[in-house]
């Protein structure tokens, strides 16, 4: 095949700049900083919980053995910290959570498994949930805040969607239905922790499952289910 002149005169196209390679020295640098990282976010939870929410940075930094100037290395302020801190309580929040409603199988089951292990956090964690309520006007943690709401919701969606379709009704109300509810039980549980838990979370949670589950399966009953369903159900939760 011929070349023509504009293949001759054609620059060549410019070579790609290589791919960086990372050597093994600068992984082992990157893991050992996360890695420290890591540690002093560890040591703002344990000064949290020997201080309580006002905790201040030269606290952090003598429960981590370490200077503010470190500290200061890792994080470019408190609130930089503080939004380290917010994720791994939210983190605790989501894995307390989300095994405990994946295990029922039962409506009103699902209901009360939801609402206990929430409280549980707060009655394990009251500190650290203290410390949420107490830094909620930053921006970042409200963000975290919102998102591990979303996280769980979405995941209580899933699972009450199932629970609808397995009694032959329609699965809509699942999404309002968890964002609802996980909405309830966290504003319930900010008053529980601000005041000290003045009611035990056996009782509470039964309060606040009975009153939920009133609303829920009153929509049950008043839907088009058919009757050897509605009795199967009804002998299921005997």
């Amino acid at each position: 095949m011929r070349r023509t002149s504009t293949d001759v005169n054609a620059p060549d196209s410019p070579p790609e700049p290589p791919t960086p390679r990372r050597t093994g020295r600068r992984d082992r640098w990157a893991d050992h900083r996360e890695q420290r990282r890591q540690e002093l976010i560890g040591a703002a939870v344990q000064a949290l919980l020997r201080h309580g929410p006002t905790v201040d940075m030269d606290q952090v930094a003598a429960t981590a053995g370490v200077s503010k100037p470190v500290l200061y290395r890792y994080f470019a302020d408190k609130a930089q910290l503080w939004l380290a801190v917010s994720e791994v309580v939210a983190a605790r929040v989501v894995d307390t959570i989300a095994p405990a409603v994946e295990q029922v199988r039962e409506e009103r089951a699902l209901v009360e498994a939801t609402i206990d292990a929430y409280l549980s956090v707060i009655e394990s964690e009251p500190t650290l949930y203290r410390f949420l309520l107490h830094e909620a006007g930053h921006p970042g943690i409200q963000q975290v805040v919102a998102g591990t709401s979303r996280q769980v919701a979405t995941g209580l969606a899933r699972v009450i969607g199932d629970r609808l379709r397995a009694l032959g009704l329609d699965a809509g109300p699942a999404e309002p239905w968890a964002y609802g509810l996980v909405g309830f039980v966290q504003s319930v549980g900010d008053w529980w922790a601000t005041h000290g838990q003045p009611i035990r979370r056996a009782a509470l949670t039964e309060y606040l499952a009975t009153l939920l589950w009133s609303g829920i399966e009153g929509v049950r009953r008043g839907a088009d289910l058919p009757h050897e369903l509605t009795r199967a159900h009804e002998r299921i939760e005997r």
